[in-house]
């Protein structure tokens, strides 16, 4: 019998070096079974995933969800797209956000809450390359503020 883990949460690290998180949504995702079982033993990678809209629906690409062994031929496509589940006025707020200042949709977090899986997508806008250097030098500043307190 296979282990699952209970508590599985899966950051996108990323994203907080690469881009300014403006707004966070919390969306169910679709998933089928053998990916559900794969997500639970922590086979999943947000690094190079994004959202996009195509009609009126929010979709997941680029999330890589690696095959579940014991689903032998049925399994499943490691990066298809998936499908975000959330509310028609959010959807639509979020959109007309993204088309108008030409912001991005990116997954944050990956984790279960009450046995669903949940995906935590960020409305964010790009970093330039002085704003990177500026988030690293004020968070090794904040480091060596703690180190003196101690």
């Amino acid at each position: 019998m296979t282990k699952f883990l209970d508590k599985v949460e899966v950051a996108n690290c990323k994203a907080f070096h690469d881009y300014f998180i403006l707004e966070r949504l919390e969306c169910g995702i679709a998933l089928i079974g053998s990916e559900v079982k794969s997500v639970r033993r922590g086979g999943v990678n947000l690094r190079h995933a994004y959202a996009q809209f195509r009609n009126t629906e929010l979709f997941i690409l680029g999330l890589s969800i690696s095959q579940y062994k014991e689903s032998g031929a049925t399994g499943h496509e490691m990066q298809r797209p998936r499908k975000l589940l959330a509310h028609k006025h959010e959807l639509i707020k979020l959109r007309s956000k993204v088309e108008e200042k030409g912001l991005t949709i990116i997954p944050l977090r990956l984790y279960i809450s009450k046995g669903r899986i949940k995906v935590e997508i960020g409305l964010c806008k790009g970093k330039r390359e002085y704003d990177k250097r500026e988030t690293i030098k004020r968070r090794d500043q904040d480091r060596d503020e703690r180190r003196q307190t101690y």
